[in-house]
């Protein structure tokens, strides 16, 4: 795992709390496609076990929806793992018709609100170093 990081990158057009969905929604995702990015439990000074936390930092960055566009692109080239999040997972809570709405749309007309990256260390680093902490 060390070699592996992960970086969410968020539209910077979303509000904030549009924002705090996508990211949550895409970091789910992530746990679940990289598992072994989750530490050991966390014991309390009770002793109440907690689950664990990820012990590397996950950067949340900004960028327009064209250079998410372009970032998709350059992690498949680099065979890196993305978890795409398309606008039309805010437009409803129902997965199925989520489904369908995306399955129409060609991939190259699908606006992102954000995106999840997994991939080596450096070369994800040196992806995303011109992007900016979102905020």
């Amino acid at each position: 795992m060390s070699d592996l990081r992960c970086v969410v990158i968020l539209n910077s057009d979303l509000p904030a709390g549009k924002a705090a969905n996508a990211a949550a929604v895409i970091s789910l995702t992530l746990g679940q496609r990289h598992p072994h990015f989750v530490g050991p439990e966390l014991v309390d000074g009770n002793g109440s076990v907690w689950p664990g936390l990820i012990p590397v930092g996950i950067p949340v960055l900004t960028a327009s929806n064209d250079q998410l566009r372009s970032l998709v692109e350059a992690c498949r080239e680099q065979q890196f793992d993305v978890i795409l999040f398309p606008v039309e997972g805010q437009m409803t809570v129902d997965y199925a018709a989520f489904s369908q709405a995306v399955s129409e749309i060609p991939e190259a007309q699908l606006h992102h609100l954000g995106i999840g990256i997994t991939g080596e260390k450096k070369a994800l680093r040196k992806l995303t170093a011109k992007l900016k902490l979102f905020g």
